[in-house]
């Protein structure tokens, strides 16, 4: 690791760890406090056992990250509800929908052993409690849990370590963690990030796992001297990495960035506005379109860069093509509206969807618009973002051009400029604004229908400060003054130079005006 990558990693371990170790914890304790009862009425009633254990089963089926993305929509719809009844939202982003995926992620191996540890006891010891007068509650505290705990912590354990390792997944749904080291250092291609969050993960995971086994011997030889020393060892762990969350000061403006490389340094740039103008800041990257939308209409945000075609497309729900500022004049009224958001203006750059290929591929095709592809889209491979191929814009190409290519394969986007020129695929979904078209070599083909619309970058607030002076005046001076060939040029430092965005966006404010 990189003397620079290591001091700038070193420096956002304290929140990255202690949200992680937050995270985690609560998760599961969470998952224990529901757990146990039901793996003990599981024990009890076999009836009950099997619907139970399915039901958790299947549940442990499910991808981490869809768990994760899943909890999103079910509690945006809950907020709406709450907000209706009783005038307050639940946090649909973040902590919570981490929170309770987590939790439900970490229940099945503790229902399991406490089932185990459970139905394994010999039946003698549990007759013989009985025999003396103990209750059916007296004989299940009294000796079948004591009895059954050193299963039952081996449970917390593997459920410890589960959750200690999924929780890096928690970074899209904007609960800060670990896996922010991972999820920007793959985007970046900072493997040293991506080694470091790795390793901290792994580290934190061991050391959990290590003190639950010292609880986990001290119920097993009945030594109180042990499950006090992990107890205490534990909370002891947990204080200090959380410590830093609660220091006091100022509530920070929270800074919303989508998950590739140019909307870090966007991020990054308004994060240094704001600091220069008094207002502290956090940053929330690696966030998809319409999460990042609506955790901004829901004040969970306070602001982010976004793109007119993808507002037209996504939220307005719109697959027209009109003139760029009847577009944008459109979709700030709609804004306005319909969730009171502020939208300060455009940038002054679009980063539009572009369908690329090789120059040297299109010279000997010769194909020059995306017309010319139709007759040959069958025998080439498509590559795109997460998004791309479900959004209306495809559908709009693919309506009108009539484009059916052999496959589709989605990529990271710093990876899919990579499969291009390896060949894995024939043409991308490239943006118009990066760096690597001309560092790749690569040639835009023509839209001549019009399926793609603009893609101005314009600057949204969240509805909370629709009436504030103070922080759109900080932020003014970048509209209109961020051109294509400045963001061109920026994006390049990161993807080629493999510059920070911290970086990058340092040199971007050098350049704009005050």
């Amino acid at each position: 690791m990189d003397t620079d990558s290591f001091t700038v990693a070193a420096a956002l371990l304290p929140e990255y760890l202690g949200q992680h170790v937050l995270l985690s914890m609560s998760a599961i304790a969470l998952g224990a406090t529901v757990s146990l009862p039901l793996g003990i009425a599981c024990a009890r009633s076999r009836a009950f056992r099997g619907p139970i254990l399915g039901a958790a089963g299947v549940l442990q089926t499910i991808p981490g990250l869809a768990l994760l993305a899943l909890f999103y929509p079910i509690l945006l719809a809950l907020s709406s509800v709450t907000e209706r009844a009783f005038g307050w939202r639940i946090p649909a982003l973040g902590f919570v929908p981490a929170l309770l995926a987590l939790s439900v992620y970490s229940m099945l191996p503790i229902l399991r052993n406490t089932v185990t540890g459970l139905l394994t006891l010999d039946p003698n010891v549990t007759m013989a409690a009985r025999a003396v007068g103990m209750t059916p509650w007296q004989s299940l505290k009294l000796v079948e849990v004591p009895l059954a705990a050193p299963v039952i912590m081996s449970g917390i354990r593997i459920a410890a370590v589960w959750v200690i390792g999924t929780a890096t997944l928690s970074t899209p749904v904007g609960q800060a963690s670990l896996g922010n080291y991972i999820f920007t250092g793959l985007q970046t291609e900072n493997w040293s990030f991506v080694l470091f969050g790795c390793v901290a993960a792994g580290l934190l995971a061991l050391t959990v796992d290590r003190l639950l086994a010292l609880a986990e011997t001290g119920f097993a030889r009945r030594s109180r001297r042990r499950i006090i020393a992990a107890v205490v060892s534990t909370f002891a762990i947990v204080a200090c990495a959380i410590s830093p969350l609660f220091a006091v000061g100022t509530p920070a403006l929270v800074i919303g960035a989508k998950n590739f490389n140019e909307q870090y340094t966007l991020g990054a740039l308004l994060a240094h506005r704001l600091d220069v103008a008094g207002f502290p800041s956090v940053q929330r990257n690696n966030l998809g379109s319409t999460i990042i939308f609506h955790a901004l209409a829901a004040n969970d945000i306070d602001l982010y860069v976004d793109y007119s075609g993808t507002l037209w497309a996504n939220e307005l729900h719109r697959d027209d093509t009109v003139p760029r500022q009847k577009m944008l004049d459109e979709i700030s009224s709609w804004l306005r509206s319909k969730y009171g958001i502020r939208d300060l203006g455009p940038l002054g750059f679009e980063n539009a969807y572009v369908l690329a290929m090789p120059k040297e591929k299109v010279r000997a095709l010769g194909v020059r618009t995306l017309a010319d592809l139709q007759s040959r889209a069958s025998q080439m491979k498509i590559g795109g973002d997460y998004e791309f191929f479900s959004r209306p814009e495809w559908a709009s190409v693919v309506d009108k051009y009539h484009l059916y290519f052999k496959a589709k394969r989605t990529y990271q986007p710093t990876f899919m400029y990579r499969a291009l020129r390896d060949g894995d695929v024939d043409i991308i979904a490239a943006f118009s604004s990066d760096g690597r078209i001309a560092e790749y070599n690569l040639a835009l083909l023509s839209d001549p229908k019009s399926a793609l619309p603009a893609y101005d970058a314009i600057l949204l607030l969240a509805p909370r400060h629709a009436r504030d002076q103070r922080l759109p005046a900080a932020l003014k001076p970048l509209i209109g003054h961020i051109h294509l060939p400045l963001m061109q040029r920026a994006n390049s430092m990161v993807d080629r130079d493999k510059r920070a965005p911290d970086d990058v966006a340092r040199w971007l404010d050098k350049q704009i005006p005050r």
